[in-house]
């Protein structure tokens, strides 16, 4: 007999499992067809042909006339040509594909005229645009959370007041307010500051992806420092007393031995803490940062798709989400094995 086989799955009953897993489709397909039936009762018209176009399509360049002028020559370029106008700002030369225009030499353009219409190359769509964004102030504000994380629960397990004070001031601070709260102070009250006093000093103003990446790094970082405290606080503290009757100092001690055994514990709860991160950039739309929830918001504006597009929408995040949930169980066992 397979010792690895646990005993209650050698009490399972094989027909009873695979019934479970049936009742489990039906009942997913019970839920898609109920959501479908909504649909149809409130006659929403379904267009998932038209949501490829919002992760990548082909551009459309339109070139328009400023102001009254004159097709002064059409010149072959290679496989395209140079169309030159004149107007009382002098000559103007456009480099377009052929078939693109309908003008001859001595034709007159005026305001608002399309001079040449032709495809372009290929763009991303906004839920491309607003995926990356999110990507990226994602990664960023993890590696910025971390770090403040380590730095604080060291500090709040110390024995130095002015360390240890800081750090629940911290803590407690931001764990107390509402992230909204803090995004908004973040960009309103303390960017308009920067910047001011940048642009005063001949400076240029820092990006708002910027000072909403702080704004979750620090929010991130007091719940980080409250996971790393108790993995520190889970080892037992004759090794902190052996290390330091062995030379090392208080910080040497806890970066090669209380850190690296405190990293299997708080693995799980960081994850559900960057998990958390992933879901609240999206907050982040609120100071006019084009990532995937504000990019969703845009595309809905524009062409009333709402169900197909939050649809798409959730499952992108739940797709990010559940990348990082696998890469951290990954994690686990390869520290679990060492």
């Amino acid at each position: 007999m397979d010792s690895k086989i646990s005993n209650i799955q050698r009490l399972s009953n094989p027909t009873a499992y695979w019934s479970s897993v049936s009742g489990f489709i039906a009942l997913m397909l019970l839920v898609m067809g109920a959501v479908y039936y909504a649909t149809v009762t409130v006659e929403y018209q379904w267009r998932w042909y038209k949501a490829p176009k919002y992760f990548m399509y082909i551009e459309t360049v339109t070139i328009y006339a400023d102001s009254n002028g004159e097709v002064k020559e059409i010149k072959a370029n290679k496989d395209k040509f140079d169309l030159t106008i004149t107007d009382d700002l002098g000559d103007k030369t456009y480099t377009v594909p052929k078939g693109s225009f309908e003008f001859d030499e001595g034709d007159f353009t005026s305001p608002g005229d399309i001079i040449a219409e032709y495809e372009g190359g290929w763009k991303p769509g906004l839920l491309a645009i607003g995926l990356w964004t999110t990507l990226k102030i994602s990664f960023i504000s993890t590696i910025l959370g971390i770090l403040l994380g380590i730095i604080g629960g060291v500090a709040r397990v110390s024995d130095t007041p002015i360390l240890k004070w800081t750090a629940i001031t911290y803590v407690e601070i931001i764990r107390g307010s509402p992230l909204l709260v803090q995004i908004m102070i973040a960009y309103f009250v303390l960017g308009t500051t920067i910047n001011k006093l940048l642009s005063m000093n001949g400076f240029g103003i820092i990006d708002p992806e910027w000072y909403g990446i702080a704004a979750l790094s620090v929010f991130t970082g007091a719940y980080v420092v409250e996971i790393v405290r108790a993995g520190i606080g889970a080892i037992h503290p004759g090794q902190v007393e052996a290390a330091r009757s062995g030379g090392m100092t208080y910080f040497q001690c806890m970066y090669h031995i209380i850190l690296p055994q405190a990293l299997k514990t708080i693995l799980p709860p960081l994850a559900g803490q960057f998990i958390n991160l992933i879901k609240d950039s999206s907050l982040l739309g609120m100071i006019a940062i084009r990532e995937l929830t504000k990019a969703t918001r845009e595309g809905i504006t524009t062409s009333l798709q709402a169900f197909e597009l939050w649809i798409l929408c959730a499952i992108l995040y739940l797709l990010m989400t559940f990348t990082l949930s696998m890469c951290v169980q990954y994690l686990e066992r390869r520290t679990a094995t060492k």
